[in-house]
C-alpha cells in the first residue's frame, strides 16, 4: 500500500487546514531530481567544491612555515617548494610572508606578502602555487588552514554518487512553527570541541506514515537549512547527518521538505571540513529511504590506497 503523507496543522497558527503540496507531473519531477543530482557532482568536482581538499591545519597565534620540505610546520605534497614561505597568526589574522623566488598569486596576481582575509569576511582570500591553494577559515574564533590541490587524482575518479530510488512521497509540506524569538542553536560539529551556531527561527513540523515529526531549521539565506539524522545513518547513509535545504514558507507558514534532495556533508568524502552534525533533537526514528546514501570508496579518508 502507498503511504499517504498529509500535514497536522491543528497547533500551527501559520498554517491554514488541510495545506497541501500541489501535485507533481511524475515524468518532470523525475527529470527534476536528476537535474539536481548531475549539478551535485558536478559542484562537487569543481575548483571550489570539496573534493579537491587535502588538508586542514589549526593555528594558534605564532609562526608557521609552508612548503613541502619535511622541516615544515605545514607540509604540501612534493610538487610544491620546499619553503613557500611563512604564516603568522595574530588577533588581526593571518598573515603570509613569501619566501624568495616562490610564486604565489592571489586573483591572479603575484603577491610578496599579504594579510589573508578569512571565510567569514566580505572578500576571503584564495592563495595560490602551482596546482595548489589555500584559504584561511575561521571557527569560534580560531583560524585553520585549508589546503586544496586543483590536480587531486581523486576529483577525475570520483562518482556517481548512490542514492536512493526516487520517491515523490518523500517530498512532504511542512509547516514552519516560530519561536517568539529567533535563537542561536548551538550544533556539534566533527572537530572535537568545534561548535556550529546558526540563528533557528523555529521548527517545521510534518508527517510521515501518519506520525508527526518535526526539525529545526536553520536561517541560510532566503532559504532553511537542515542537518538531519535518521534510522539509515551509518549502514546507507553518512553516520553524522544528511543535509537538506527548503524553500522560505510563504504567508501560509508552510514549505516543502523534498527528502530526495537530501544529501551527504563534505565529510562524507574526506576529513578537512568542519561538518555540523545532526543534533539529538534533529534525529528522526525512522528510516528517510530518500536522497544521497554513503559509499566509503566515495570517502579519501576512508582509503589510503586512493
Amino acid at each position: 500500500m502507498k503511504r499517504i503523507f498529509l500535514l497536522t496543522l491543528s497547533l500551527l497558527p501559520l498554517a491554514s487546514c488541510g495545506q497541501s503540496l500541489p501535485p507533481l507531473d511524475a515524468t518532470a519531477y523525475q527529470e527534476e531530481i536528476l537535474e539536481w543530482r548531475a549539478g551535485r557532482l558536478d559542484r562537487l568536482k569543481q575548483p571550489s567544491g570539496y573534493l579537491n581538499q587535502i588538508g586542514l591545519h589549526w593555528l594558534e597565534a605564532g609562526r608557521y612555515s609552508l612548503g613541502s620540505a619535511p622541516g615544515n610546520e605545514i607540509r604540501l605534497p612534493d610538487s610544491a617548494a620546499d619553503v613557500i614561505g611563512e604564516l603568522t597568526v595574530s588577533d588581526d589574522g593571518v598573515r603570509l610572508s613569501v619566501a624568495d623566488g616562490v610564486e604565489v598569486r592571489s586573483q591572479e596576481q603575484p603577491v610578496r606578502s599579504i594579510l589573508i582575509a578569512d571565510d567569514t569576511t566580505e572578500t576571503p582570500v584564495q592563495l595560490t602555487h602551482r596546482s595548489f591553494a589555500w584559504s584561511v577559515i575561521k571557527r569560534d574564533g580560531r583560524f585553520a588552514v585549508r589546503v586544496r590541490d586543483f590536480e587531486h587524482p581523486f576529483v577525475a575518479t570520483f562518482g556517481p554518487l548512490p542514492y536512493f530510488d526516487i520517491d515523490p512521497q518523500y517530498r512532504v509540506p511542512a509547516a514552519l512553527r516560530r519561536y517568539d524569538v529567533p535563537k542561536i542553536a548551538n550544533v556539534d560539529t566533527v572537530i572535537a570541541g568545534l561548535g556550529y551556531h546558526p540563528e533557528s527561527p523555529g521548527v517545521v513540523e510534518f508527517e510521515i506514515d501518519g506520525q508527526t515529526y518535526e526539525l529545526e531549521a536553520y536561517a541560510s539565506g532566503d532559504q532553511l537549512f537542515f542537518v538531519f539524522g535518521d534510522a539509515t545513518n551509518r549502514n546507507d547513509t553518512y553516520g553524522a547527518g544528511r543535509f537538506l535545504y527548503a524553500a522560505a514558507p510563504g504567508e501560509d507558514g508552510v514549505t516543502a521538505l523534498d527528502f530526495n534532495q537530501s544529501y551527504s556533508p563534505p565529510c562524507a568524502f574526506n576529513d578537512f571540513s568542519t561538518c555540523p552534525v545532526a543534533s539529538p533533537r534533529n534525529r528522526l526514528p525512522i528510516r528517510i529511504e530518500a536522497g544521497e546514501k554513503y559509499d566509503p570508496v566515495l570517502d579519501y579518508s576512508a582509503d589510503a590506497g586512493h
